[in-house]
């Protein structure tokens, strides 16, 4: 049976922050899944209005994607963020908190200029079972 064990340390490096762990331990898993960039564009690809709009859809996009291999967000055991705005860091934060049902997992949030000015946060994930 997979577990997931969260390696936290607090001696000999700097503290995590509440929203995320430094690490998390696989054991036994049975497959992964590996999900691509994922972004805030509707069914049709137009891309939500606002940064809340496109997190929004970019979590519902990564349900549908997880749903397809029989997982959902409990399954995630890492998660990048690309932004277009460092500015975007913390509605991101709580986006993923929040879509975690605020399970906190190993993150990283990078600012880089997506492919389409209209893409303000693109987010990638590994998830096992």
């Amino acid at each position: 049976r997979m577990q997931m064990i969260v390696r936290n340390p607090t001696q000999g490096i700097y503290p995590a922050t509440g929203d995320y762990v430094h690490a998390m331990e696989v054991r036994e898993p049975k497959r992964f899944l590996y999900v691509a960039g994922t972004m805030g564009l509707d069914a049709n690809g137009v891309a939500g209005k606002t940064l809340g709009e496109q997190l929004d859809l970019v979590w519902r996009n990564i349900r549908v994607i997880l749903a397809s291999a029989d997982m959902t967000v409990d399954n995630i055991v890492r998660l990048t963020s690309y932004l277009r705005d460092p500015a975007y860091a913390e509605e991101n934060a709580k986006a993923r908190v929040k879509a975690l049902n605020g399970r906190v997992i190993p993150t990283i949030g990078i600012v880089a200029q997506t492919l389409s000015n209209d893409w303000l946060v693109e987010i990638e994930v590994v998830a096992a079972a």
